[in-house]
């Protein structure tokens, strides 16, 4: 599993119902199963990961995050999980209310664009970077909503959601020693998670 996911992992109660969204192989549904006996599916645009994940006997539905998620009932699971796909669904914001409506925690993991790195290669450039993470040129890429540490602190507090647990970490699996300082963090993180709640 990649490094947020394992983060993502310490965030979930044992013996919870979850959703991933954006589930990729199944990965994460696969080890909240086994080590800490959720109640995990999920749901996955990429038809291919679909597969992949059903053949190995994971529970997870093709779907879109945009226009899916209002099929789901009210606090129909205590988690649901937004691995690295904020920056690609067509609307963030809307993605995030229906993730807090059908679930008492979201948990929304993203890759910094405000990191020092990203700033200097536009700033010496003049074009869209390229790195690890946001690694496809700008005309291929999935990301069309990319953003950073404090957009995201802004849009949770313009939507009222109270933030229960944050950390920045780099892709190397080092926890940001910064990560008391929201600042900091937005410079030097390369990604960031965030546990939410409603009011």
């Amino acid at each position: 599993m990649r490094l947020d996911q394992h983060l993502i992992a310490e965030m979930i109660a044992p013996g919870t119902r979850v959703l991933d969204i954006g589930s990729g192989d199944g990965a994460l549904i696969d080890h909240l199963f086994r080590t800490r006996q959720c109640d995990a599916r999920g749901i996955e645009i990429d038809m291919r990961e679909v597969t992949r994940s059903v053949a190995h006997g994971l529970p997870v539905m093709h779907g879109d995050a945009d226009h899916d998620l209002v099929h789901y009932s009210d606090d129909a699971f205590d988690y649901v999980v937004l691995q690295r796909t904020l920056q690609a669904v067509e609307k963030p914001r809307e993605v995030l209310r229906q993730m807090l409506r059908i679930g008492r925690h979201a948990i929304v993991s993203f890759p910094n664009f405000g990191h020092w790195r990203l700033r200097l290669q536009i700033l010496l450039s003049g074009r869209m970077p390229m790195n690890a993470v946001w690694h496809t040129p700008w005309y291929e890429t999935p990301n069309i909503h990319p953003c950073t540490i404090q957009d995201f602190l802004e849009l949770c507090d313009a939507e009222g959601y109270v933030i229960d647990r944050w950390l920045a970490v780099d892709e190397a699996g080092e926890r940001a020693p910064w990560r008391r300082s929201i600042r900091l963090a937005n410079l030097f993180g390369e990604q960031a998670l965030f546990l939410l709640r409603r009011k």
